[in-house]
């Protein structure tokens, strides 16, 4: 099994990479101001992945989208990264809207990711 396979729950061995992301300041669409990171998720254990327009295998959190130059861009996070782990939590059990709320949380991110054709085959 690979970590683009997994199940949710099950154990899971597998090399991963490890990310730190500082957020930058920034403001909202209403003005508010904020801590981006310039990255999009999608997947999350209550989503399902059969319906992903990306073909994902499992109910990961994935990286959906990276936008150029962002901290997310400079840290060397790629679109389709699975997150495995976020400053130690296991996003591999994680609702969508647990995993948007546990990024948003906090300023800087630790991230160990899986990427295709890197840490597996």
């Amino acid at each position: 099994m690979t970590a683009f396979q997994h199940t949710a729950g099950t154990a899971m061995e597998c090399l991963s990479i490890p990310i730190t992301l500082q957020k930058e300041p920034g403001t909202d669409s209403e003005g508010r101001e904020v801590l981006r990171c310039g990255f999009k998720i999608g997947g999350g254990i209550d989503q399902d992945h059969t319906r992903s327009p990306y073909g994902y295998t499992d109910s990961g959190v994935y990286v959906t989208e990276v936008s150029s130059g962002s901290p997310a861009d400079r840290a060397g996070l790629k679109m389709h990264d699975k997150i495995l782990q976020c400053n130690g939590y296991d996003f591999t059990m994680v609702t969508h809207k647990k995993a948007v709320d546990y990024i948003k949380k906090h300023p800087v991110l630790n991230l160990l990711v899986a990427r295709k054709g890197v840490t597996s085959t």
